[in-house]
């Protein structure tokens, strides 16, 4: 078993996620794994943590960039989108804008969210057909691919590889995603359609704003 100390940060409930820390603890001798879900704070054992490496997988959780800095080999992150969708709600974007691709992205952490330099990119085409649900649920296969693919060169003391692409935008924000599940009155059917396509899942369904008024659209 390879002895690099790791600290594999994750989501609660999700089982791509435990897949990846099973795999992880069944090649490192050493790892320390902790999940979370939005707005718990980061532990405090973790908060110490000193090591080789730290791999972000999913995690709801923003590095702090001393932390970063205390992975003597790399920091690396799991992104569910392709360097063009940095940010929150990447597949929301990407169905709004009708994109004909997506993928997955591993890069290096740095101190700003989505901006760190790209080990590797993963692609798959989108459907006209794909929604929220189906999207997601191939893009964290696809994810998982490449975690194994990686982490097979950590685990044969390879250098991780170095992608030529970039991050083409600024990360998304809450706020843009808050704003992309509302619907007004004077928008076309076309930009409504795009809208529910993009924002509709499970309890989470667009806002319909009419007259200072907000009402959930039940689809």
């Amino acid at each position: 078993m390879q002895k690099n100390k790791i600290l594999f940060l994750g989501k609660k409930s999700d089982s791509h996620c435990k897949k990846a820390a099973e795999f992880i603890n069944k090649n490192f001798e050493n790892v320390f794994t902790y999940f979370g879900e939005w707005g718990e704070p980061l532990p405090e054992k973790v908060k110490l943590w000193r090591g080789d490496y730290i791999i972000s997988y999913l995690s709801r959780w923003v590095i702090p960039d001393y932390l970063i800095k205390e992975a003597k080999v790399a920091a690396i992150n799991f992104h569910p989108a392709t360097p063009h969708y940095p940010g929150i709600g990447c597949n929301n974007f990407a169905l709004y804008e009708e994109a004909e691709e997506f993928g997955v992205t591993c890069h290096h952490m740095a101190q700003s969210v989505d901006t760190g330099d790209i080990i590797a990119v993963k692609r798959f085409p989108v459907f006209q057909s794909d929604d929220i649900s189906s999207l997601l649920s191939r893009t964290y296969d696809f994810q998982l691919i490449l975690f194994y693919e990686i982490l097979e060169r950590i685990i044969k003391n390879e250098p991780l590889p170095s992608s030529n692409e970039r991050w083409t935008r600024k990360p998304f924000s809450r706020k843009q995603l808050d704003n992309l599940s509302i619907i007004e009155p004077y928008m076309q059917k076309e930009e409504i359609k795009r809208r529910i396509r993009a924002t509709s899942y499970q309890e989470f369904q667009p806002t319909v704003e009419i007259a200072g008024h907000s009402f959930k659209l039940k689809i």
